[in-house]
């Protein structure tokens, strides 16, 4: 998700403003400091959310912003939900064998909507034979039955460059 910054008049650079340039670092920092935000969803008709359940649990506990759809979510759904809610990742637990038509439905329609940049991930039962495909429609993570849930989270700061907590990764604590 492209964050929103404020530009002053006249841009950044030669004649910004002390307070223009200061609202601009400000709201940069704000951003980079902001905690990591996850969307867990079970899109189609999988009524099994359980494990859903257990990994948004943990990555709140992790100290994540974890928002949970619910069960029976369409594409379309999700992906509103994840543009309202301003979040940096996208979880789909998928355990009904319908991977392959429900996530490139949803990375198409993050893709479509600007939000290319937010992190995919699947759990669930997923053959090795079609992680490539998933892999190609834009996920960038997919977790199975039993990965430690320490693994997912530590898997998502990795990706994203900081800590649950918003710390950039390497940063002096």
């Amino acid at each position: 998700m492209s964050p929103k910054i404020f530009i002053p008049p006249g841009g950044v650079g030669k004649g910004t403003s002390v307070s223009g340039a200061r609202i601009l670092q400000k709201q940069v920092y704000e951003m980079e400091q902001r905690r990591i935000r996850v969307l867990v969803a079970k899109p189609g008709l999988d009524g099994h959310d359980r494990g859903a359940k257990v990994v948004a649990r943990a990555l709140r506990d992790a100290g994540m912003e974890v928002i949970y759809t619910g069960l029976r979510q369409t594409p379309e759904m999700i992906v509103e939900a994840a543009l309202q809610e301003d979040v940096d990742v996208v979880g789909l637990s998928v355990l009904s064998g319908a991977h392959l038509t429900w996530v490139p439905k949803v990375t198409a329609l993050l893709k479509a909507r600007g939000a290319d940049d937010v992190l995919v991930l699947v759990g669930g039962i997923i053959p090795q034979a079609d992680v490539p495909v998933l892999q190609e429609a834009g996920v960038e993570g997919i977790f199975g039955p039993g990965t430690p849930t320490t693994d997912i989270a530590r898997f998502i700061e990795e990706r994203l460059g900081r800590t649950a907590a918003g710390v950039p990764t390497g940063a002096a604590h």
